[in-house]
């Protein structure tokens, strides 16, 4: 689920910026979903179903944790329409972008293409190549068979799965010397209106609890981040209220 500052729904957890990239979740209406299979149907027929998922923005603790960092090679898990892979890409990152649903991916592929289009306008060379690699899979399954410079992974809370699977696939696909970030809900500042899957402890995760979980307190990591920050969210009809993200970033040391 995206945590986009201008997030259009704060109803749902799912993975990233309206990005669907576990199996077995739950719509708000509380639907469960199956295997790989039906989540992809389920998660497409979600996307169709309103032309724009989410705010196009990308997340901010992505940008104020990753703005300084070297460029280099990154995975995006659970990508949705978009936004962060390709605003990483624009600072220069080679990115792979993961997301179960292929409507999903029609509408990131489409967005990038209009940012390339943009950018071509200013560049001296004429067409801009593109940095990103758009994949569909299931990360309950999938496998990265690569490492990365950058690893993030964003709201990624299911009330059918556990967390913790995919984000250890998250940390084991960093490179030594690489960058892994994680951001999620805060379990005890979350949006009022979110219905009863806020009330299901087990999808959220506290700093803690991920860094032991991940082993980020070990001697192969260096912590950087363990923290939870404030911030303003609006809900669907317009609700104010104050939540927290849990924000943890870590170096794998060489």
């Amino acid at each position: 689920m995206s945590e986009n500052a201008a997030h259009q729904h704060e109803t749902q957890h799912h993975p990233h910026d309206g990005g669907a990239g576990l199996s077995g979740g739950t719509l708000a209406g509380g639907a469960a979903i199956g295997g790989p299979a039906d989540a992809a149907a389920t998660w497409d027929e979600r996307y169709r179903s309103k032309p724009q998922m989410w705010s196009g923005k990308p997340n901010p603790q992505l940008v104020r944790e990753a703005g300084g960092l070297r460029p280099g090679k990154a995975l995006d898990l659970g990508c949705g329409e978009g936004a962060d892979a390709i605003w990483l890409a624009q600072q220069g990152w080679t990115v792979t972008a993961v997301d179960v649903s292929a409507v999903a991916l029609d509408r990131a592929r489409s967005h990038e293409k209009a940012a390339l289009a943009r950018e071509s306008v200013h560049a001296a060379d004429g067409a801009i190549a593109s940095r990103i690699t758009w994949q569909q899979a299931d990360l309950e399954q999938w496998q990265p068979g690569a490492s990365f410079d950058l690893v993030t992974a964003q709201f990624l809370h299911s009330q059918e799965l556990a967390w913790q699977g995919p984000l250890r696939t998250a940390a084991s696909a960093v490179k030594p010397g690489g960058t892994l970030l994680v951001v999620g809900h805060h379990p005890d500042r979350l949006p009022p209106w979110g219905g009863a899957g806020h009330h299901h402890r087990g999808m959220f995760y506290t700093g803690d609890e991920l860094v032991q979980e991940l082993g980020l307190a070990g001697p192969d990591w260096q912590l950087e981040v363990k923290t939870s920050r404030e911030r303003p969210a609006t809900g669907p009809e317009g609700q104010q209220a104050t939540i927290a993200d849990v924000v943890v970033r870590a170096t794998l040391l060489p």
